[in-house]
């Protein structure tokens, strides 16, 4: 049977042990956080330190098309989800009041997903996977082991050296160690060529509060769960267990506004902002936790078509990380881990075939993900820093962007162009597919003609200032 190692026993590395382990293969993962999985979803949220995931405790989202792939590919792990008290949500709950035309259509069960808090979501993974794997917690890989190489020059990797002086032999090792993978080190120590890396900082800063309502149930979410204002954004998105999150982000330029990180000067924002100051009626359970900091980073262990090592992939994180205004981090990570499993079942038996096609399956599947983030990223960071500057906001020209801004306001009236909207939100289609659709763009300019874009209240930037001083 073929031996696999996983390094890293978070949600996305566990995710990918078990659809592998299904698969027939025999599975070790490898886990630096030692101590047992907590025994409820409540002492997960308490006391589980996590140390190794430095987002542990900050907005968390799973969207419906990483619902949709558990319950098709782990249907136990979508139970467990629901027995640890993740709440079932519809993102067709955030339709807009300005469409009139509510009739259900084919297939909107597809906007339904079920989520929750990190630590409850990775309760419920972790907790199936213990029953399911062998699981070694506590235990690092201090370096990776090698044997002949399949390919002249390049590394090809056998095992794995571990902090309890053992050696693991692998028919191959997946490195699901997240954000702070340190795969690039271990390479340069086997010699290898440099990997492909492109990483930016995102530029934001978070502020982020849990609430819990008396009566366990969520809030209604009127504007959507991402809202731009002038000079920030929130990003509300429900929990479980009647609990809920809610995230001011700004520019990480702007040092005026981190007097949010003071609890009552972040609930003065909230509350200045009609549509969502309802967000604050239940009971905090944090104080305003911060986060800066967070890169958007791609890493590619094929280079001008030749691989830098063999006997390894990369899955979730390790390969391609998000920063969290999108919610994208979990579900991306869950696509990529079964499209990795795809891979090894068709060329376990073949390095050179697996690294190939493992590139090319990243390549077409996440890295469109990827790419669409960071031009947010950088469309709204460009956004915030005209703000700070007091100049009006950028406005970028031509065909493409004038489609953009008219998708925007086309999806507030027309109800199939809002399913559209969702569909991409959800990461169930990508822009380039949904714009690929007969009519779909004449549609958009139809629908938003003599329409203007909707703008939530809010504080002007001078007014929170005042508000903050």
């Amino acid at each position: 049977m073929p031996e696999i190692v996983v390094i890293g026993g978070g949600v996305v590395g566990l995710s990918a042990a078990l659809m592998l382990a299904r698969a027939g293969h025999d599975v070790t993962v490898l886990e630096r956080d030692d101590g047992a999985v907590p025994g409820s979803p409540e002492e997960a949220w308490q006391v589980w330190p996590r140390r190794g995931v430095a987002q542990f405790r900050q907005a968390h989202f799973l969207h419906p098309a990483g619902y949709h792939l558990l319950d098709q590919m782990l249907p136990e792990v979508a139970q467990a989800l629901l027995q640890a008290g993740a709440t079932p949500f519809d993102v067709l709950s955030l339709m807009p009041p300005f469409i009139t035309d509510r009739a259900p259509r084919a297939g909107d069960e597809r906007f339904a997903t079920v989520t929750g808090r990190r630590p409850v979501i990775e309760y419920a993974v972790a907790a199936t996977a213990d029953e399911r794997l062998d699981i070694r917690r506590g235990v690092t890989v201090t370096e990776l082991v090698t044997g002949p190489a399949v390919v002249k020059g390049v590394p090809h990797v056998t095992g794995v050296r571990t902090s309890d002086g053992g050696e693991l032999p692998a028919d191959l090792v997946i490195d699901a160690m997240g954000r702070r993978s340190g795969l690039p080190r271990w390479l340069a120590e086997l010699g290898a060529q440099p990997l492909e890396e492109q990483a930016e900082d995102s530029g934001f800063t978070y502020y982020t509060r849990y609430f819990r309502s008396a009566g366990g149930q969520q809030p209604q979410f009127i504007t959507g769960l991402l809202t731009p204002f002038g000079c920030f954004s929130l990003l509300t998105l429900p929990g479980d267990a009647g609990t809920w999150s809610v995230s001011v982000y700004i520019s990480s330029r702007d040092q005026a506004l981190k007097e949010l990180r003071h609890p009552a000067r972040w609930a003065a924002l909230v509350a200045a902002c009609p549509l969502h100051a309802h967000l604050l009626d239940g009971e905090p359970l944090t104080d305003v936790l911060a986060m800066s900091g967070i890169v958007d980073r791609r890493r590619r262990l094929v280079v001008n078509d030749v691989p830098v090592v063999t006997g390894l992939v990369t899955v979730g994180d390790s390969a391609c990380c998000t920063n969290p205004s999108l919610g994208r981090g979990i579900t991306m990570g869950l696509l990529h881990a079964a499209g990795t499993v795809e891979v090894i079942g068709k060329h376990l038996g073949a390095p050179l075939t697996l690294a190939a096609e493992h590139d090319q399956m990243t390549q077409t599947r996440m890295i469109p993900w990827y790419q669409a983030t960071v031009e947010f990223d950088r469309a709204r960071r460009a956004q915030l820093d005209a703000a700070i500057e007091g100049r009006a906001a950028p406005q970028p020209a031509g065909p493409a962007a004038a489609l953009q801004r008219a998708f925007g306001i086309a999806m507030l009236h027309d109800a199939d162009i809002f399913r559209a909207m969702m569909e991409i939100i959800t990461m169930q289609a990508t822009p380039a597919e949904v714009f690929a659709r007969p009519g779909f763009a004449g549609r958009v300019m139809a629908a938003a003609e003599g329409r203007e874009a909707f703008g939530p209240p809010g504080p002007s930037r001078a007014e929170l200032l005042g508000m903050l001083a």
